[in-house]
């Protein structure tokens, strides 16, 4: 039995992206196109690959419109692509013969080459980066949330972690687009603070930031990917400040006392932390080796 395989994409204002994505999912049996209210040439391209186009509110980010758009689907296969992403032909390829022989699978987990600022990210988090883009019709379901993981149901499977069998994800080709977004999901990101009961401590202003800072540079080797690893860590650090500084304003900038005694405690564990890492970041990644490496920093 040809089993039916439907490529989705949630859309707003692609018109540089949306004709890449839209050819690579080609070999699709249908592609369907949920658009977020685009003002640009967006719908215009999209026409070029299909009639399946419908509307929807934007909310901003793209999460509560994912459920709607694969409603819309009829292939028993989903394929969720975003408009700035891309499938590679060997990717195509192994994805119609899971479709095809594998029975009892319900999703597809598919690493993502993020490409930001020119070059492909193979650390800092940004690499493998899974996520259940392939499944059965009802198999993964989305929350509204912004960033929020899916619910996966049934058995799923992960492909290798290689190059050619990975979606491309044209992330940030620029600064101006980087911080652009940053704006737009901190005030989201914010007000899902508020609403989970996080009331703003000015601590936050250093503890969380310097938090994501260390943990991608380097608990997650961002070292790795020269000076790309250490401006997005250091990006995704000030995401953090602008975040929480954000959630102060939303509390009307209600002053706390910040005391230098205090201030100084905090940097105190900061510089621990900090030091730490230095010490003991560039360990090898064979745990047998990282033991010994630990054992001989200690006795030196």
């Amino acid at each position: 039995m040809d089993i039916k395989i439907s490529a989705v994409l949630n859309t707003i204002n692609e018109e540089k992206n949306i004709d890449r994505a839209l050819k690579s999912v080609k070999w699709a049996d249908e592609i369907i196109i949920v658009d977020d209210g685009s003002s640009d040439k967006t719908l215009e391209i999209a026409k070029k690959y299909t009639k399946r186009i419908y509307k929807h509110k934007s909310a901003g980010y793209v999460e509560p419109a994912r459920n709607f758009a694969i409603s819309k689907a009829i292939g028993e296969w989903i394929l969720l692509l975003d408009a700035d992403e891309q499938i590679p032909t060997s990717l195509a390829d192994k994805l119609k013969e899971i479709a095809q022989k594998m029975r009892g699978i319900g999703y597809v987990e598919i690493p993502r080459k993020n490409i930001i600022f020119g070059r492909w990210m193979k650390a800092s988090m940004w690499w493998p980066d899974f996520h259940p883009r392939f499944f059965r019709k009802g198999k993964v379901v989305w929350k509204d949330e912004i960033h929020s993981k899916p619910q996966l149901l049934g058995e799923g499977i992960k492909l290798e972690a290689e190059g050619d069998l990975a979606i491309i994800h044209y992330h940030y080709d620029s600064l101006t687009q980087f911080i652009g977004r940053m704006n737009r999901y901190t005030t989201i990101q914010a007000e899902e603070l508020i609403k989970a009961g996080h009331n703003f401590d000015w601590k936050d202003l250093i503890n969380k930031p310097l938090g994501e800072f260390l943990g991608r540079y380097f608990a997650n080797r961002g070292f790795e990917d020269g000076l790309h690893g250490l401006s997005l860590s250091l990006l995704q650090a000030f995401s953090f400040l602008v975040m929480y500084l954000k959630l102060w304003e939303m509390e009307k900038f209600a002053d706390q006392e910040v005391s230098l005694t205090d201030l100084k405690e905090v940097s105190k564990k900061a510089n621990l932390e900090i030091n730490y890492w230095f010490k003991y970041g560039n360990l090898s990644k064979n745990p047998f080796k990282r033991f010994f490496q630990k054992a001989k920093n200690r006795v030196t």
